[in-house]
C-alpha cells in the first residue's frame, strides 16, 4: 500500500497549496462538491502556476499560451493536486492534464477525426460502425480536458449538451434499427450530464425492446471521482444492464478519492471495465502497466483494452510504436492473472474499428499438430484431434445437429475473412477495389 500513502501525502499537500490560494476559509468543505470542482478549474497558465508554486519561463510560457488557444486547458483542483510538483515535468498526472508546446508539432499522419466517426454518423450523437452497436454521443462536457483526447476537434466546444430533441433524434435511430443491441453512451462524459437528464436517456433506451447492453464511458472515477455520488447511484441503480467502463492510465489515479468512487460502483452491482491509452513518457513500461492492472482488478476493475495513441492532431508526441505496446503485454502474460491483461488495439484510422494485437505465440501448424510457445520461452506441440467431424454450416440452423433454439435468429452477414471460411459461401478470395490486374482484366 505504499502506492496509496505517497500519493495521499502529495494529496494533502497540494490541497493546503490550493485552499490557500483561493483565500477561503470554507474551500476545504467544498472539496468534495463535484460542482464546486468545476466551477474552480484551472484553466489558465497563471492560475496554474500559483496553485501549484511553480514559475514557467518567459519563453516556454508564450508557447504554452498558443497551445492553449488551440487546444483549451481545464484541470480539476482534485486532479491538480495529485501532481508532484517538485517533479512535475516528469509528472504523469501533469503530462495528461497540462498542454504541451509539442502539441503544436502537428505531424503529416495526424488527422483531425482519425476514427472516422463523423463518417459513419447515419444521425447527429450516433456512430455506427459495428454490426450490432452504436456509440451514442451524449455531451461534449468533460471533467477534463485530457491532453491524449481523440475527440481534441471537439475539445472546448462550449460544454455542449444536446437538446433533449437532438437527443430524441439518436434514440429514435436506435429504435428503427433493430439489430442494435448494445449503446455506448460517450462524449464528452456522459456523467457531466445531471442525473436526471442521464436517467431519462436510460429510460428511453430502456423502453427500446432489442437494446439489451447499455455501456458508459467516464473518467469521472480519474479526474473527478466526488462525481460519483449516492444520488447517482441509485439512479443508476435502477437501470440494468449497465457496463461501465472507466479511464486510469496510471497507477498514481488510484488513490483513496478514486477507489471510493469504485467502490460505490461496484458495490451497486454494476460491472466495471478499463480502457487505458498507451501514451509516450506516461505509462510505456511493463512494470507502470502490471502495477496498473493489479490495482485496477484490487478495486474489481477489469482492464478491458489498452489503446494504441490514435493519429489525432497534436499528438504525435505521445504516441509509441506498436511493439512497445507488444513488449508490454508479452510483459503482462504470463506474469499476472489472465484476466488482468487487457486486449491491445490499434483503433483503425479511417473508421476500420479496434484491431487486437499481440505477441506471437503459434509458431507453427501442420495436419494434425500446433506447435505454440509460453511466456517463458517453453516449447510445446498440442495434438490435433484424429476423428474430428466438421459440421457443414449451411446458415440452417433449425436442421443442424448442433442445439441452436433461438426465438429470432439472427441475420448471418459473411465479411472479410468470415466470408473466406464459411462452408456456405463460395467466395474463395477477396480483392481491394482499384486492383490493376483486375482492372486490366475488365479493360480486356
Amino acid at each position: 500500500m505504499k502506492l496509496q500513502s505517497e500519493n495521499s501525502l502529495t494529496v494533502v499537500k497540494n490541497i493546503s497549496k490550493i485552499t490557500n490560494f483561493l483565500n477561503s476559509s470554507i474551500a476545504e468543505d467544498f472539496w468534495t462538491d463535484w460542482k464546486w470542482q468545476v466551477k474552480h478549474s484551472i484553466r489558465d497558465i497563471e492560475t496554474f502556476e500559483k496553485k501549484l508554486g511553480i514559475k514557467f519561463p518567459l519563453e516556454e510560457k508564450i508557447k504554452l499560451q498558443k497551445t492553449i488557444e488551440q487546444f483549451p486547458m481545464s484541470i480539476t483542483p482534485y486532479y491538480l493536486s495529485l501532481i508532484e510538483a517538485e517533479n512535475y515535468s516528469n509528472d504523469p498526472i501533469f503530462r495528461q492534464a497540462f498542454p504541451s508546446i509539442e502539441e503544436m508539432n502537428i505531424d503529416q499522419s495526424d488527422l483531425l477525426d482519425p476514427l472516422g466517426e463523423d463518417k459513419d454518423s447515419p444521425v447527429t450523437g450516433i456512430t455506427h460502425r459495428y454490426p450490432d452497436r452504436v456509440l451514442f454521443h451524449i455531451s461534449n462536457r468533460c471533467a477534463m480536458y485530457c491532453r491524449h483526447c481523440t475527440r481534441k476537434r471537439k475539445v472546448g466546444d462550449v460544454d455542449f449538451i444536446p437538446t433533449k430533441e437532438e437527443i430524441m433524434k439518436g434514440i429514435e435511430y436506435i429504435r428503427k434499427t433493430h439489430v442494435v443491441r448494445d449503446v455506448l453512451l460517450s462524449g464528452g462524459d456522459p456523467f457531466m450530464l445531471p442525473d436526471e437528464y442521464l436517467d431519462w436517456i436510460l429510460t428511453e433506451l430502456e423502453n427500446i425492446p432489442h437494446v439489451e447492453i447499455i455501456r458508459i464511458g467516464t473518467r469521472t472515477p480519474v479526474v473527478l471521482p466526488f462525481r460519483i455520488t449516492d444520488d447517482l447511484i441509485k439512479m443508476l441503480k435502477r437501470h440494468k444492464p449497465i457496463w461501465i467502463n472507466t479511464h486510469f492510465n496510471h497507477p498514481r489515479e488510484i488513490v483513496p478519492e478514486s477507489i471510493e468512487a469504485l467502490n460505490k460502483l461496484a458495490d451497486s452491482g454494476i460491472p466495471l471495465g478499463n480502457q487505458s491509452v498507451l501514451l509516450a513518457g506516461v505509462n510505456d513500461c511493463t512494470h507502470i502497466m502490471k502495477k496498473l492492472v493489479r490495482k485496477l482488478t484490487q478495486n474489481r476493475v477489469r482492464p478491458y483494452y489498452l489503446y494504441q495513441c490514435d493519429l489525432s492532431i497534436g499528438l504525435s508526441h505521445f504516441r509509441t510504436p506498436v511493439g512497445k505496446g507488444i513488449e508490454i503485454i508479452e510483459g503482462l502474460r504470463g506474469h499476472t492473472s489472465g484476466f488482468a491483461i487487457p486486449t491491445y488495439v490499434v483503433d483503425a484510422p479511417g473508421g476500420g474499428g479496434k484491431i487486437p494485437v499481440m505477441p506471437n505465440y503459434l509458431i507453427s501448424w501442420s495436419n494434425n499438430k500446433v506447435i505454440l510457445r509460453n511466456f517463458e520461452g517453453v516449447i510445446t506441440t498440442y495434438k490435433e484431434p484424429d476423428n474430428y467431424e466438421h459440421n457443414n454450416c449451411a446458415l440452417d440452423c433449425d436442421n443442424c445437429n448442433l442445439y441452436l433454439k433461438m426465438e429470432s435468429p439472427e441475420e448471418v452477414k459473411l465479411v472479410g475473412i468470415k466470408k473466406l471460411l464459411a462452408d456456405s459461401d463460395n467466395c474463395i478470395s477477396l480483392t481491394p477495389d482499384g486492383n490493376e490486374r483486375i482492372e486490366k482484366r475488365k479493360d480486356e
